[in-house]
């Protein structure tokens, strides 16, 4: 296997000296990586995305233009992050505190989204922390998820709901009596709880 390259910025991007890029890595832009944050190797970050300080997002993640990932984001391998995507990171966010004194980072505890492997979240939706988003699961385009999501769901609406299943490729799941199964890979899960888990695994 080759070696791949070192990462690529565009001139216009906006990274910080104390931020780790892995092989492979693009970032496009005016895209704002901020200090801490760690990226594994082949990512791609388009244009405006803003990464927060000590975000860390695993191998082969793409996060697409004007996505707002702040901290403490977790990202692992293989996630799908749509345009404009939003994650949130205060419970009771205010710009001042009673004093009239403007809030600083010692006056809040962030609190962070965690994506699991091959997870995709679609354009504009908006996670609202602290949630986790599970294995390859799929959250629907202008979507507003309030509480964590099961591997393989497939999410749907404001607030976000489970509509449905999906498969590591991305389709929904057909029922087949007991069992779901992928129309495209063939593969099969079984439902138990409100969880799913493939058959083969």
């Amino acid at each position: 296997m080759s070696e791949l390259p070192q990462p690529r910025i565009a001139a216009s991007a906006d990274i910080d000296a104390d931020a780790t890029l892995g092989s492979g890595t693009v970032v496009w832009h005016l895209a704002q990586v901020r200090e801490g944050a760690i990226l594994g190797e082949e990512c791609i970050i388009g244009r405006g995305a803003y990464v927060g300080p000590g975000t860390r997002i695993g191998n082969r993640c793409k996060v697409q233009n004007h996505a707002l990932l702040y901290e403490p984001a977790v990202l692992e391998d293989g996630v799908f992050i749509g345009p404009a995507v939003v994650f949130t990171n205060d419970f009771y966010p205010r710009a001042v505190n009673p004093d009239g004194t403007l809030k600083s980072a010692h006056d809040w505890d962030a609190v962070g989204v965690t994506v699991r492997e091959g997870a995709s979240i679609g354009a504009r939706a908006v996670v609202v922390a602290p949630a986790t988003i599970g294995r390859w699961a799929l959250v629907a385009a202008g979507a507003v998820v309030t509480k964590d999501v099961p591997d393989f769901a497939l999410m749907a609406g404001v607030p976000a709901r489970r509509v449905g299943w999906v498969g590591r490729v991305g389709v929904p799941l057909a029922r087949e009596g007991a069992e779901w199964v992928c129309p495209r890979s063939g593969e099969r899960f079984r439902e138990a709880g409100g969880v799913l888990q493939r058959m083969d695994a």
